[in-house]
């Protein structure tokens, strides 16, 4: 299936046709498994998600949700750690179970081994149903940065300095920022049944364009998403400016 391109006029609109796309597959299949990222993309996304759960829309008491990544060496209540994320985003306000929610262990004293651990319990759980993934500059997706190849499992990865540039917002210095994560890999990724990506705002649409209109190479990791069968990429007007007319 060739990827579906569809434009929202702004993120409010891509978080609310997004939010469409979750509900869909939450409807049909209730114990479903939700790939979940962080970062200020997905945070519409997550608010209309928790207005329709309000409504009575949406019920998560079945969902299952496995996050993308998380910063090594990071506690689950330290400020910027993707557990803590997403607890105040999404699931402190959502009817989810707290143990159907994993997030990969930033403080694990084997990594590898909490890596095989996260994997299993992916699988044991059927694999994931609908994987939401936004792109970083450097294109990289979950915290899969550019290399020589793409890894395959969940896997500990350094940061680029792009990468700790970007996320050096959230903290009080760049020198804060950890200088490595764990991450889904690439075929983790890949594995998912249907992946949505949503990408807004200018600054992300050269490497958008590098993703979906070159070919497919590690050194763009989210390029790699033109070989999956069901992608819905959700841009606004101005991440989509330099994509060609006839793809959106």
């Amino acid at each position: 299936m060739k990827m579906q391109i569809v434009r929202a006029k702004d993120p409010e609109e891509a978080g609310r046709l997004a939010a469409d796309v979750f509900a869909a597959v939450i409807q049909a299949k209730p114990a479903c498994v939700l790939g979940l990222a962080t970062g200020s993309t997905p945070l519409p996304l997550y608010r209309e998600l928790i207005a329709r759960n309000a409504r009575g829309e949406l019920d998560f008491s079945g969902v299952r949700t496995a996050n993308l990544d998380e910063y090594v060496g990071l506690a689950p209540d330290h400020p910027q750690s993707y557990r803590r994320f997403m607890q105040e985003n999404l699931f402190d306000h959502i009817n989810i179970r707290p143990e159907n929610t994993i997030v990969p262990d930033g403080l694990a004293a084997d990594i590898s081994a909490m890596c095989q651990a996260y994997e299993q319990k992916i699988a044991a759980w059927g694999g994931i149903d609908l994987q939401l993934l936004g792109i970083g500059h450097d294109g990289h997706i979950g915290f899969n940065e550019p290399g020589d190849a793409f890894l395959v499992p969940t896997h500990r990865t350094v940061l680029t300095e792009m990468t700790r540039t970007a996320n050096a917002r959230f903290f009080a210095s760049e020198n804060d920022v950890p200088t490595s994560a764990v991450t889904m890999g690439i075929g983790t990724i890949m594995a998912a049944r249907k992946i949505v990506m949503i990408v807004t705002g200018r600054d992300k649409a050269e490497i958008l364009r590098r993703a979906v209109c070159e070919p497919v190479r590690p050194r763009v990791q989210a390029s790699i998403l033109q070989l999956h069968p069901d992608v819905t990429l959700i841009c606004d007007e101005a991440a989509a400016e330099r994509l060609p007319q006839r793809n959106v």
